[in-house]
């Protein structure tokens, strides 16, 4: 009887019912899922056996985080095995500090590094204008970088570079923000390479419509992780008591709360409440950054009654 040879493999794009994985030998084929569901994420560790041209995913190793969303309807995963995330916004369009914050708050739950990153520093005003209202995520200690990928792209390049070396980094970011942009100048060629790849599946687009693994280096030590941009970011894997966990500005104020189960809402002697100020230091709390506290502990808290 013979046996089956089962191989290593890196999934390294999602197409919904079929993988693009890589073998150890740097090539790629299509996998499918054993079964009729779809389980695997891009940065999974699998072990696949050959079928033909393509092969099957038999097995996925085990995780060290996911970064993932959720809302009333659906669970949406982007990638797993992260050391870190790089949230891209921009001058304009305007970006929106709840999505951002929603962003941030998906990362630290899962111990994944978030890194910020501003476009369009060309832009004087709209920019200087986006870089004040990052402000408190920058006295939270967040690296927030200041980037113009189209116009000082050898600069950026090198800066991102330093950031990014030697880890696996997902870009994450609302459309229009310049995702693309920032992975043709740090992968260049990679993006007309997985457009021909995703047409051949009937599922391509201009746009990004999958998540998508790319090597920065030619050793493989760096890889970034591009990813769909989104609208809403659902939290509700979130537990509404344990939300200060994963906002740093508000969670250094909590121990000092005079009850020990305090929402930071309306108790007496709350030392969250007392900590929001309107010119808020690196020691306070901004009140947009309460505000949003306040909306995610209101949707967290209606979406478990159902």
């Amino acid at each position: 009887m013979q046996v089956e040879t089962l191989n290593d493999g890196l999934i390294v794009a999602n197409y919904g019912r079929h993988f693009l994985v890589e073998t150890l030998e740097g090539t790629r084929l299509i996998c499918h899922s054993r079964g009729k569901k779809s389980h695997g994420l891009v940065g999974d560790r699998v072990l696949w056996k050959a079928s033909g041209d393509e092969g099957t995913i038999e097995s996925i190793s085990e995780r060290r985080n996911v970064l993932y969303r959720q809302d009333t309807v659906r669970t949406k995963s982007f990638a797993a095995n992260l050391d870190q995330i790089l949230i891209l916004v921009a001058a304009t369009p305007e970006f929106s500090s709840s999505q951002l914050s929603r962003a941030l708050i998906a990362a630290e739950a899962e111990h994944i590094k978030p890194i910020i990153a501003l476009n369009k520093s060309d832009l004087i005003e709209p920019f200087a204008r986006a870089w004040e209202w990052l402000l408190p995520y920058r006295q939270m200690q967040y690296d927030v970088l200041p980037l113009s990928l189209k116009q000082s792209g050898q600069l950026d390049r090198e800066e991102l570079l330093k950031l990014l070396a030697g880890k696996t980094t997902l870009v994450l970011g609302p459309s229009g923000a310049g995702k693309s942009t920032l992975i043709n100048l740090l992968a260049p060629g990679a993006l007309a390479q997985t457009r021909e790849i995703s047409q051949s599946l009937n599922s391509g687009k201009h746009t990004t419509t999958s998540t998508t693994w790319y090597w920065v280096d030619k050793g493989k030590a760096t890889a970034l992780i591009d990813s769909p941009g989104f609208q809403e970011f659902g939290l509700n894997h979130i537990d509404a008591a344990n939300l200060t966990a994963y906002m740093p500005d508000l969670k250094r104020h909590v121990p000092q709360c005079k009850f020990y189960n305090c929402s930071h809402l309306h108790e007496p002697d709350c030392a969250v409440l007392a900590a929001v100020k309107p010119d808020a230091g690196a020691s306070e709390i901004s009140p947009n950054r309460y505000k949003i506290y306040c909306e995610l502990y209101a949707e967290l808290s209606q979406s478990k009654r159902y």
